[in-house]
């Protein structure tokens, strides 16, 4: 390993650096996915709740009743598009990052492969 060249050990490190940003990617589309399932399941139950069941709302560490169901709902969902939105764009990101992983993967191997070939085949 120590006889890798300076430049293949540069697309190495920055090959290792787009994992990490996938795997960021692919932790936040997670954490996105699953705050979307929470707030479907969470207008599901709005909407069946009568007008004489009592509705509170998380602010900070606060529950505050809330009076008007119809904000409310509007409100959830608004954030519901908002995150719809943030979970679309992380998929873009991580098609994104998949393509780019793959091409330098390729990249490396074929250089590792020369690399580790008899020296007179210079095609570079």
């Amino acid at each position: 390993m120590d006889e890798i060249s300076p430049k293949l050990q540069n697309q190495i490190a920055q090959f290792q650096q787009l994992q990490q940003q996938l795997q960021n990617v692919l932790q936040q589309k997670f954490r996105m996915e699953a705050q979307l399932k929470e707030l479907e399941v969470t207008i599901e139950e709005l909407k069946k709740a009568g007008a004489e069941t009592p509705i509170y709302k998380n602010v900070g560490s606060l529950m505050i009743a809330v009076k008007d169901k119809d904000a409310l709902l509007k409100e959830i969902e608004d954030d519901k598009e908002t995150t719809e939105i943030r979970v679309k764009t992380l998929d873009r990101q991580e098609k994104m990052f998949r393509e780019k992983y793959q091409v330098m993967q390729d990249q490396i191997s074929k250089a590792l492969g020369q690399e580790s070939a008899p020296s007179g085949d210079d095609e570079n």
